[in-house]
């Protein structure tokens, strides 16, 4: 870690949901393994913007089966929900916008598959986050 700065990984899920909570299931794991990191709870519709032009990102992702690193490449790829009000305003669609108004340079998107492991998604991610952020 550079002297001075603190990494920050937003964190997304719904505690609602099964499918898509082991995210936010990881976070006291991963804040034990690696207290250098700030892990935020975080919502689609908040203000993502303000987070920064670099973002790290950690979500569930629906069709892999090992957690997957995507970048800023990957963003046109990302399936986006057809929005019939603001509650359906997901990751991909914040994503796809930031990216279109040139508001993000880089983004990592540590995906966690829906039917994975709590412990073994911990084991992956934490494999994940020590090689990609110093």
């Amino acid at each position: 870690m550079n002297a001075g700065r603190r990494h920050k990984v937003l964190v997304f899920g719904n505690p609602m949901l099964k499918e898509d909570s082991l995210p936010l299931r990881l976070v006291p794991g991963l804040a034990r393994m690696f207290p250098h990191i700030e892990f935020i709870e975080f919502d689609p519709n908040d203000d993502m913007e303000k987070e920064g032009r670099n973002l790290n990102i950690i979500d569930t992702v629906q069709g892999i089966d090992k957690v997957t690193l995507l970048t800023e490449k990957d963003i046109d790829r990302l399936e986006a929900q057809r929005i019939w009000s603001m509650h359906d305003f997901d990751l991909a669609h914040s994503l796809k916008l930031l990216k279109k108004l040139h508001a993000i340079d880089t983004v990592r998107i540590f995906g966690v598959p829906m039917s994975m492991r709590k412990e073994e998604a911990l084991l992956q991610l934490s494999a994940m986050i020590s090689s990609t952020l110093p």
